[in-house]
C-alpha cells in the first residue's frame, strides 16, 4: 500500500515538472535579488561532472551538495576533500571537506565544509583610487546533513547550513535548510526519481563598522565630528527546488559480469529541472558510462534562457560539463579510493571551472 501511494505521489511530481516548462523562464522579477551565490556551487568533482543534474541517483557526501536524500546510500563510512579553481584567472579558489558516518539502523549523518577564497583585492577610496593595500574575502559554509533509508526503494533526508560572508570589518550570517526524497524501482533497482528543495532559510544582512562614516554634523553650531551609519538592506538566499530523473542501462549483462555479479557496463541517463526563485530555471540531462564500477566517463549539458548569446546570457557556463572517475579497493576488501574531476567551460575572460576530489569509502 505505502509503495502505491508513494508511486502515486511520485507521478504526481513528474506531471508538475510537465507543467512547469510551460513557464520555464524562471522568475525574471527577482533575477538577481538574492545573496549568498556560493550556495548555488557544487565544490565536488564527481556530480559537477554532470552539471549537479544527478537529483535521482547521487549518492555518499556528494549528495549534501545535490540531494541530501542521497546520504543514506553510505554503507559505512565515506569522506573526502575537494579543490576548484573557479573562474580560472580570477584566483578564486574552493576547498571543502566532508565526512559522513552510518549510525546502525538510525540512518546516516554527514558533515561538510566549504570555503572560498578570493584572493589579494587591492584597496580603494576617493582618495586613493591606485590603492593603498588589499583585503581578502572569506565565504564559509557549514552543513550537517542526516538521512535514512526507510525501505530498499526510498531514502529521505533533511540538511542545515551556516553560511558565513566576512570581509574585513563587514559580515554576514544566515542559516539555510533543506530537504530531499529519493524513490528507486525497475525490476533491477534501475529507474530512480528524486526532488529537493534547498536553501530555505533566514534573511541576511551585512553589518560591521565598515559601514561607519566619520564626518561633521551641519546641524551643530559649531559643527562637531560624528560617526553615521549606513545599513545594508537585507537578502534572501537562493532558493531552488529540484526534479530529477535516472535511468540505468546495463549493458551485456547476460553474459559479461564483474567479481561482485555486476554487470560489467553500465550507461545512465540523467534528466533534470531546476525551478530558481532568483535565477533562469534549468532543464538538462546526461550521460554517465562505468566500466567495472572502476571507470567512469561522464558529460551533461544545462540549458537556461539565453544561454550562449553574449548579448542575453545571464550566466557565465556555456552550458556543458563534462569529467571522470577512476576508483579501486586496495586488496579487494579494503576501503575504496577514489578520483574525480570535472571541467565546465565559462565565457571569456574566465577560463572554465575545474574540480578535482579525492574521497574514501569502507
Amino acid at each position: 500500500m505505502f509503495m502505491k501511494k508513494f508511486s502515486t505521489k511520485a507521478l504526481v511530481a513528474i506531471c508538475a515538472v510537465g507543467i512547469s516548462f510551460n513557464s520555464f523562464a524562471g522568475n525574471k522579477d527577482r533575477t538577481g535579488q538574492s545573496g549568498a551565490p556560493e550556495m548555488l556551487i557544487n565544490p565536488w568533482g564527481r556530480s559537477t561532472g554532470l552539471f549537479a543534474q544527478n537529483t535521482a541517483n547521487v549518492g555518499g557526501i556528494e549528495a549534501m551538495k545535490v540531494n541530501v536524500a542521497g546520504l543514506a546510500q553510505d554503507s559505512s563510512t565515506d569522506m573526502g576533500l575537494s579543490h576548484g579553481i573557479y573562474l580560472t584567472g580570477t584566483n578564486i579558489s574552493i576547498n571543502d571537506f566532508a565526512i559522513a558516518q552510518k549510525l546502525g539502523d538510525v540512518g546516516v549523518i554527514g558533515v561538510n565544509v566549504m570555503s572560498m577564497s578570493f584572493g589579494d583585492i587591492p584597496v580603494t577610496d576617493y582618495f586613493n583610487p591606485e590603492g593603498y593595500g588589499t583585503y581578502h574575502p572569506q565565504f564559509l559554509n557549514v552543513e550537517v546533513g542526516f538521512a535514512k533509508q526507510f525501505s530498499t526503494h526510498v531514502n529521505a533526508g533533511v540538511g542545515a547550513t551556516y553560511v558565513s560572508e566576512q570581509m574585513n570589518n563587514i559580515s554576514a550570517l544566515g542559516l539555510a535548510f533543506e530537504g530531499g526524497i529519493q524513490y528507486t524501482t525497475g525490476k533491477k533497482d534501475n529507474f530512480h526519481f528524486g526532488i529537493t528543495l534547498r536553501n530555505i532559510g533566514t534573511n541576511m544582512r551585512f553589518t560591521g563598522t565598515g559601514f561607519s562614516i566619520n564626518g561633521d554634523n551641519p546641524q551643530s553650531s559649531p559643527t562637531f565630528a560624528v560617526t553615521q551609519t549606513y545599513p545594508s538592506d537585507k537578502f534572501e538566499m537562493p532558493t531552488y527546488l529540484n526534479i530529477g530523473l535516472a535511468y540505468d542501462l546495463y549493458l551485456d549483462e547476460n553474459h559479461l559480469t564483474s567479481k561482485d555479479g555486476l554487470p560489467m557496463h553500465r550507461l545512465s541517463l540523467i534528466g533534470n529541472f531546476t525551478s530558481n526563485s532568483f535565477n533562469n530555471d534549468y532543464l538538462g540531462g546526461g550521460l554517465e558510462y562505468s566500466f567495472r564500477n572502476m571507470f567512469m566517463l561522464r558529460a551533461a549539458y544545462r540549458y537556461e534562457n539565453g544561454i550562449g548569446n553574449a548579448t542575453t546570457s545571464t550566466t557565465m557556463y556555456m552550458g556543458l560539463a563534462a569529467g571522470a572517475t577512476v576508483q579501486t579497493r586496495i586488496g579487494g576488501k579494503g576501503p575504496m579510493y577514489a578520483f574525480d574531476y570535472s571541467f565546465r567551460p565559462t565565457q571569456r575572460p574566465a577560463n572554465g571551472v575545474h574540480m578535482l576530489s579525492f574521497r574514501l569509502t569502507r
